[in-house]
């Protein structure tokens, strides 16, 4: 095999490693990129919907508290509010069901939410409720705890799945750090090995040959630099043995 290419199969080596090593590290990247567009389209946006149910809870909770001591206007506008924005965010989770058992919660939400509602709606227009805290303790209290209970099981059930998957991104970056980490290794070990080949395919040869010179006198035995391989080394030490031959043979004839 020529010196040439040997050269060039070497450094064809480095480069294909260089290039898988970078594919893999895109490919990787990729994946964690579409795993964090996967994090905040699909949990995160979900755990937001529920904080906002959990809020508009306790806003309901205090207007019917304003209710019960009889600040009818300001306790109204304050459950309606609440009510638009829990329905709104209840909406959002139900559009974004991505978790195994995700659409029984949020039927749970909305079951639950119906039996709370039906208790303070029609009746709080009834003086008989001002003042009645046991009737909020009792009852509607009950219900807005089952109601919260519900929603923090699906808060929950998002955050766990977050995790997981955000220590799965953990792992996955690192995976996509390795192969830099391999090349850069690979291209230390190369160059140990091109170092090699350098000394064992060049410098001997020529160290060889200019030892094999200096020692060479006429009328010695054939000159021989030792070398072992089939390349132009080893033909330029024939050709310099052949000229020798024909230097003797020319000095043999005079």
């Amino acid at each position: 095999m020529k010196i040439r290419l040997k050269i060039l199969l070497g450094f064809l080596l480095l480069a294909s490693l260089l290039m898988a090593a970078g594919a893999y590290s895109i490919y990787e990247f990729v994946k964690v990129s579409r795993s964090v567009n996967s994090l905040i389209d699909d949990n995160y946006k979900t755990i937001e919907a529920s904080r906002t149910m959990l809020e508009a809870l306790e806003r309901e909770d205090s207007g019917i508290l304003l209710l019960i001591l009889g600040e009818w206007g300001v306790g109204h506008k304050i459950i309606s509010s609440a009510d638009s924005s829990f329905l709104g965010a209840k909406h959002i989770a139900e559009n974004n069901l991505t978790e195994e058992g995700e659409d029984l919660l949020v039927a749970h939400i909305g079951h639950y939410y119906t039996i709370y509602k039906n208790k303070w709606q029609h009746p709080n227009g009834s003086s008989l409720r001002q003042g009645n805290i046991v009737w909020y303790l009792s009852d509607v209290h009950q219900n807005f705890l089952a109601v919260k209970k519900a929603v923090n099981d699906l808060m929950e059930l998002n955050q766990t799945s977050m995790h997981t998957e955000a220590k799965g991104l953990s792992d996955r970056s690192k995976r996509a750090i390795m192969p830099g980490i391999v090349a850069i290794i690979a291209a230390l070990i190369f160059s140990f090995i091109l170092n090699f080949f350098i000394s064992s395919y060049l410098i001997r040869p020529i160290r060889g040959l200019s030892k094999a010179l200096k020692s060479y006198f006429p009328g010695s035995r054939d000159f021989d630099a030792g070398i072992k391989t089939k390349d132009e080394f080893k033909q330029l030490e024939t050709r310099i043995q052949e000229m020798i031959s024909r230097m003797e043979s020319k000095a043999n004839k005079g």
